[in-house]
């Protein structure tokens, strides 16, 4: 069930973009070009180009090892949520897992063909989609572990950002079973 939550908030993200243009408004005056107050707010629109720095400069931090500078970007009450259903809960658990993995299970890691779109979503459609600003990232991870394997791999990321430009929610979509066969699991 929590995979399918998951993979619906996703999906939900992905197709929140109105492609339909909206229609003008009709206005009393002579100059019947619509102004921001009589058009009706879109459902969702492109955010802020700085959400897209803030997802290069976190994979760079994760990169480096600099655990501590990327948690930086986590809320207190932050979710880190996979598409296999599982999730950590809390800043805290965040930090405590990754930091375990980036020193004790991978040697090196980096990031590649970074794709990024900082959205705002003013109205959910329907679901658990939550209004705000959200980052979609796509990218190729180059991994090796301690134990000498090594993977390569794409990466889908969805982060929503509260009202402090903090991560509270973080959905990855992964497959697994390839990292859990490197790692002999």
């Amino acid at each position: 069930m929590k995979k399918l939550l998951f993979f619906a908030v996703g999906y939900c993200l992905l197709t929140s973009c109105n492609s339909k243009p909206s229609e003008p408004a009709t206005t009393d005056r002579k100059d019947t070009t619509p102004t921001s107050k009589t058009m009706a707010p879109q459902q969702s629109e492109f955010a802020d180009a700085r959400y897209a720095e803030m997802g290069r400069k976190g994979l760079a931090m994760l990169s480096s090892g600099d655990m501590k500078g990327w948690l930086d970007a986590f809320a207190d009450n932050a979710v880190f949520n996979w598409s296999s259903g599982d999730s950590l809960v809390g800043k805290e658990a965040i930090g405590k897992y990754w930091t375990e993995r980036r020193t004790k299970v991978i040697d090196t890691i980096s990031f590649s063909k970074d794709i990024w779109l900082p959205i705002k979503v003013n109205k959910p459609q329907q679901g658990p989609d939550i209004p705000g600003i959200w980052l979609l990232g796509w990218y190729m991870v180059d991994v090796k572990y301690k134990n000498g394997k090594k993977l390569t791999f794409w990466v889908h990321t969805d982060q929503h950002y509260n009202s402090n430009d903090k991560i509270d929610v973080s959905v990855q979509y992964i497959d697994r079973a390839p990292i859990n066969k490197a790692l002999g699991k």
